[in-house]
């Protein structure tokens, strides 16, 4: 069997699933869901998505991997993502340093030819609690570029093992373990 371009989610979610699982994250959930955009008044396009979750058995309790897919009309696009809890708001300094410091770690352990989105994500449990108590979520993400996807389940099973070995070292780096939610609360 030769290894060509997938074309459809299922053959993606496998060869993902396969390099992910390789690396010793289990898989801890999968989601596929199909919606419809509509372009004009009943004229649209189909779109069915993927999400998977993994945890590492063993690993911190606040990390994850999450994977996001999407099959449209123009092909299939996704990312990986290293999600961690970090520790509340008020215990991380100010956020512009706190951004560059995980944008350092990103740029150190992900590879530079894959485009390397960062989110920090800020949760308030009712809106009559302190600003400093304020849950604090940061994704590490990595785009699957398409020349992976079209050279099949060996590249995509590749990508995912070298993204996922990326995220190991994020989540050994100083400034993500200290900021974990396991670690010290300074930094």
């Amino acid at each position: 069997m030769t290894d060509g371009p997938l074309l459809t989610l299922e053959p993606l979610i496998d060869a993902l699933r396969e390099g992910v699982e390789a690396s010793g994250w289990e898989l801890s959930g999968l989601q596929k869901t199909t919606s419809h955009q509509f372009g004009g008044r009943w004229e649209g396009e189909s779109t069915r998505s993927a999400y998977l979750f993994f945890h590492r058995p063993g690993g911190p309790e606040w990390a994850s991997v999450d994977v996001y897919l999407d099959e449209t009309g123009q092909g299939l696009t996704g990312n990986l993502a290293l999600v961690a809890d970090l520790h509340p708001f008020g215990q991380l300094g100010p956020t512009g340093p706190l951004i560059e410091a995980l944008s350092a770690v990103s740029r150190r352990h992900l590879p530079p030819r894959v485009r390397r989105p960062l989110t920090v994500r800020f949760r308030l449990p009712d809106v009559d609690e302190q600003a400093e108590v304020a849950e604090t979520e940061v994704r590490f993400k990595a785009r699957i570029p398409r020349p992976v996807i079209e050279q099949g389940h060996g590249s995509v099973d590749t990508f995912a093992r070298e993204i996922i070995a990326g995220f190991d070292q994020v989540l050994r780096a100083e400034g993500v373990r200290r900021r974990g939610l396991d670690g010290p609360g300074e930094g």
